[in-house]
């Protein structure tokens, strides 16, 4: 019997990241109220407008609590993992330019993409290369709901590979 060839997933090797090309991932992930509310207590963050009906029904403009930024911006980085960088990312060396030009409700479904802005071989760590990305998220009418810039440190193609 033939030996069957594996193919285990993956995200890209340094070598493989290409400046200038618009990453989609998906599935996109629809957010609950469970999310945000586990979410939001898990992180001890108190602010009505996540937690409580009642109040944030009351308060213009929305109308309607939100879905915590920190959980919209963690699943935004989260959505491009699978794609880019399992099991090839060092680490994450910074954030920048965060911005949530729209609110993102329960209900709504978060779709993402990322744009590879830059890429060099790193001078002080040998076989790791530094990454920059540019992510956005937008919801199901195609509205922006988050943006953000991200650095990482990236390991390259091993021999064996």
């Amino acid at each position: 019997m033939t030996e069957l060839r594996r193919v285990v997933q993956r995200g890209l090797w340094f070598e493989e990241f290409e400046t200038g090309v618009v990453y989609e991932h998906r599935p996109g992930r629809t957010i609950t109220e469970a999310d945000n509310v586990l979410f939001t207590t898990l992180t001890m963050n108190t602010q009505a407008l996540h937690l409580d009906a009642a109040f944030s029904d009351a308060q213009p403009p929305f109308n309607q609590r939100l879905v915590n930024s920190m959980f919209t911006l963690s699943t935004l980085v989260g959505l491009s993992v699978a794609q880019l960088t399992q099991g090839t990312l060092v680490a994450n060396l910074g954030f920048g330019d965060i911005a949530f030009p729209n609110p993102l409700f329960h209900g709504d479904t978060m779709y993402a993409e990322t744009v590879v802005t830059d890429k060099r071989a790193s001078k002080s760590r040998p076989g790791e290369g530094i990454v920059s990305l540019a992510h956005a998220a937008h919801n199901q009418h195609g509205d922006l709901v988050a943006t953000a810039t991200r650095k990482t440190l990236v390991r390259m193609r091993p021999e064996s590979a």
